[in-house]
């Protein structure tokens, strides 16, 4: 089984046989201890167009040192990659299958090849606590690397690497300043690969700060390139079954969806229109497993809540079972439908359509002068539709016209996020109205859905001889939430639909 970690560590420019500061009076360290030498030989693995790297991803096959093995390092924030490991013996010469399916996001069928080989001579000093307990290791480092193919120059440098290992980040900054006092420069490459290839760093989109005056096009664009990475980054994520990262991929899938959509006059409708089909395919599968996951524990929730002497036969065990077949049902499909042809033919548009600028006369257009009224025609509909449920009786009609107001609610919510980075507070404070209101609306649906679990469950119990008082009591439960919050619902929105909220909407 992997193991996974996380790594957070500063790489520095060195000259060869550089001496260090002493960092013995770094915070909490209290002596430090040589290591023992170490000699690294690492096998890289990557597309023949470098996929991985030019994500900031590396895949790699090293012996020697203490940590030999199989490496699978993701991008993790600032400094920070998470490590995913595997013994040697798992893939022997091969890529193991758990980390090959980690990657096919970014690889999405082309073969991971060898790409270079690199060799490190190691020495490390260990920093210490007074309990003797490791709180970072500073690594220098003699490297010689040689790339495969058209890549097969040999190059050699020399390096400094200082990770926690248990320390905080104030270790890591005291750690920065004391060596950057010293002249020690941080290097121009995050990781080894990088240098060995001479491929530049994964660039940050500038259009993602780009001001108010920017190219409304440039704006959107930006906004997109987010929300694919997210989605990128979380889709191993969801491969290993972590908690909530189904959910936040199909949030990040939505937000795509809602953007082309909400601003399509912004972008080639011949192109968008398929793409806001293909989001809604995905979404809708990501969506099966999360709210199976959602509406389990809310009556689980409830059961628990109940006295005793309402609890009439193995509920809890009825509902557990039955949501946790659904889910593991539902995570199945999740995870085969990452594998598919569609979906990597999805991520390939996305990445096409982000970089390129599009065209349009409105995506020419400063963002200032136009964008305001996209995400004005979002508040329209959502006002338009809120005052229609607001004025249906309670029932069946009440309750979808409450759920399609909810859709509006959250398609103006992701208008206002998307020209956020470029307007402000003003869009974001926006945004946040339209999230309350789209969380009290969600919950109004919840209940609804609940109440048609509660009615299903209590007939198959039912039919399997079993008592169903209990599901009744639960049906009446989720009867009186979603009462109650159709009440908060007009409360929410007569707050949210304060008028200068919208002042910026011109």
């Amino acid at each position: 089984m992997a193991a996974n970690s996380t790594e957070i560590e500063i790489k520095y420019e060195a000259a060869a046989g550089v001496t260090l500061p002493s960092f013995d009076e770094l915070p909490q360290v209290a002596r430090t201890k040589e290591a023992d030498e170490e000699h690294l030989d690492a096998e890289y693995f990557d597309t023949d167009d470098l996929r991985l790297l030019r994500v900031g991803v590396t895949l790699r096959r090293r012996e020697g040192g203490h940590d030999a093995g199989w490496h699978l390092k993701l991008p993790a924030g600032d400094y920070s990659r998470r490590e995913i490991s595997l013994p040697l013996s798992a893939g022997r010469r091969r890529i193991p299958e758990e980390l090959a399916r980690l990657v096919r996001v970014h690889a999405r069928g082309q073969e991971l090849k060898p790409v270079a080989k690199i060799s490190t001579a190691r020495r490390r000093q260990l920093l210490l606590n007074s309990a003797g307990e490791q709180l970072a290791e500073v690594a220098r480092d003699d490297v010689t690397a040689r790339g495969r193919g058209e890549r097969s120059t040999v190059s050699k440098w020399h390096e400094i690497e200082v990770e926690l290992t248990g320390g905080g980040s104030d270790l890591l900054e005291a750690a920065d300043r004391l060596l950057r006092r010293d002249g020690f420069s941080r290097a121009t490459k995050s990781t080894k690969l990088a240098r060995a290839l001479d491929l530049p760093e994964p660039a940050s989109d500038e259009r993602r700060a780009a001001g108010p005056a920017a190219p409304a096009g440039d704006i959107l664009t930006g906004y997109l390139a987010a929300q694919l990475s997210a989605l990128k980054a979380l889709d191993p994520m969801v491969r290993s079954n972590e908690p909530d990262a189904l959910h936040q991929m199909r949030i990040a899938t939505r937000r795509i969806r809602s953007t082309l959509q909400s601003f399509q006059r912004f972008f080639d409708k011949a192109e968008t229109g398929s793409l806001v089909d293909e989001s809604r395919w995905l979404g809708a599968v990501l969506g099966e497993a999360r709210d199976a996951e959602v509406l389990g524990a809310h009556l689980q929730g409830q059961v628990a809540s109940l006295p005793a002497e309402q609890v009439v036969g193995p509920v809890a065990a009825r509902i557990r079972e039955h949501f946790a077949r659904l889910g593991v049902d539902a995570q199945a499909v999740a995870v085969n439908t990452l594998d598919s042809p569609r979906y990597f033919a999805l991520l390939d548009r996305l990445d096409e359509l982000i970089a390129t600028a599009p065209e349009t006369k409105a995506a020419r257009r400063p963002g200032i002068e136009v964008l305001p009224g996209a995400v004005r025609r979002t508040y329209k509909t959502t006002s338009r539709r809120m005052k229609r449920a607001l004025c249906e009786p309670e029932g069946k009609r009440g309750d979808v016209a409450l759920h399609q107001a909810r859709k509006a609610a959250k398609r103006a919510r992701y208008a206002g996020e998307a020209v956020a980075p470029a307007f402000g507070t003003k869009a974001g404070r926006f945004a946040s109205n339209m999230k309350r209101l789209q969380t009290v609306l969600g919950a109004h649906q919840d209940a609804v859905i609940a109440r048609q679990a509660d009615r299903e469950l209590g007939m198959s119990a039912h039919l399997a001889g079993q008592n169903a008082f209990t599901y009744g009591v639960l049906y009446e439960l989720d009867d009186q939430e979603a009462r109650q919050l159709r009440g908060r619902a007009r409360q929410t929105w007569r707050s949210a639909s304060r008028p200068r909220l919208r002042r910026w909407l011109r």
